[in-house]
């Protein structure tokens, strides 16, 4: 596995990879990998493709000095996973050369960042988008692969790539949950034994209303999930809700829909979580 820090590199590795007739396959990282990130690498190797993984702690998309500064990190480990995985490059940039002659554009999200993370997190997204961006100028893959965990985070990605003609195909993937369900999250290395038990509650709540959703009214059933969270009340809830699927907005009925999206986000001791789960008539 190539070992690449210079963003001009990176690009002529990509470039090389074309030249031998083969497709480039990116998965964005921000490090301290778990199995959730390495499904996202097999999947990319199965569709047959050359694979970089890019880790890079994103300094944009944190609106908390104290949350960037604890994220964890552990490059050494994350490079031997990625070897282990048969990862074809690491792209590790440091944050000089990934915002040389940079100057952030101000995307039009499409509403998209209105509700959820949005107000939580004033500018995430904005962060998240510039620097997916910077890192595919570099890259310049032909499909990109993100997790289904951040659904927000997906969906405003996929509509950037279709309105601004993004030439990158972005491919969503399934999140990956431990046994008892929790969702894999950089951010569970963060818990310890008790909080660690603590955060399955978000799961279970979003599972029972996988199980009554178009059954009763939207009202009931987010009363029904809150009273489950509320069961665990070390955990502070941040946001409980069902979303239309593409638009994101809170429904407040199901009208004729057959899909939609619950959302959740919580702080479990000092960490804030957050899950998703699609509901399906």
């Amino acid at each position: 596995m190539d070992f690449i820090h210079s963003p001009t590199t990176i690009a002529d590795w990509s470039a090389k990879a074309r030249r031998e007739g083969a497709l480039v396959g990116f998965v964005p990282t921000m490090g301290a990998l778990h199995e959730g990130h390495l499904q996202l690498i097999h999947r990319a190797k199965r569709d047959g493709h050359r694979v970089v993984c890019s880790i890079f702690v994103n300094p944009l998309q944190f609106n908390n000095s104290e949350d960037l500064q604890n994220y964890p990190r552990q490059l050494e480990k994350d490079r031997e996973l990625l070897l282990d995985a048969g990862c074809n490059a690491l792209f590790a940039p440091e944050k000089e050369a990934i915002f040389a002659d940079f100057t952030p554009t101000n995307y039009d999200l499409g509403g998209l960042d209105t509700y959820w993370e949005g107000p939580s997190r004033p500018g995430h997204f904005s962060g998240v988008v510039n620097v997916v961006e910077r890192l595919f100028h570099y890259v310049r893959p032909d499909f990109a692969y993100f997790g289904e965990k951040d659904r927000q985070q997906l969906t405003i990605l996929e509509h950037i790539g279709r309105a601004y003609r993004w030439p990158e195909l972005i491919v969503p993937c399934p999140t990956l949950r431990a046994a008892d369900g929790l969702a894999l999250s950089s951010r569970n290395a963060r818990l310890n034994a008790v909080e660690r038990e603590q955060a399955t509650i978000l799961y279970r709540a979003l599972q029972k209303v996988s199980g009554s959703a178009f059954k009763i009214p939207v009202d009931e059933l987010l009363a029904k999930a809150l009273d489950i969270l509320a069961t665990v009340p070390e955990i502070k809830v941040d946001y409980f809700g069902i979303a239309d699927r593409h638009k994101l907005a809170p429904l407040s009925d199901w009208h004729d829909r057959t899909e939609a999206i619950a959302l959740v986000a919580a702080f479990v001791g000092p960490v804030r979580l957050i899950d998703n789960i699609t509901l399906l008539r």
